[in-house]
């Protein structure tokens, strides 16, 4: 089988909604995803 194909989820702080999409993934994409999340801090 060849390369998973990678997925980033981003959300301001990585406080919750990334966190909750990278494990939906996981859980239902029967491991074919690397998969991961991260936040980003915005200064205004």
């Amino acid at each position: 089988m060849g390369s998973k194909d990678r997925v980033l989820f981003v959300c301001v702080h990585n406080s919750a909604r990334s966190l909750m999409a990278e494990e939906y993934l996981r859980y239902f994409g029967n491991d074919l995803f690397e998969v991961e999340s991260a936040g980003l801090e915005l200064n205004q």
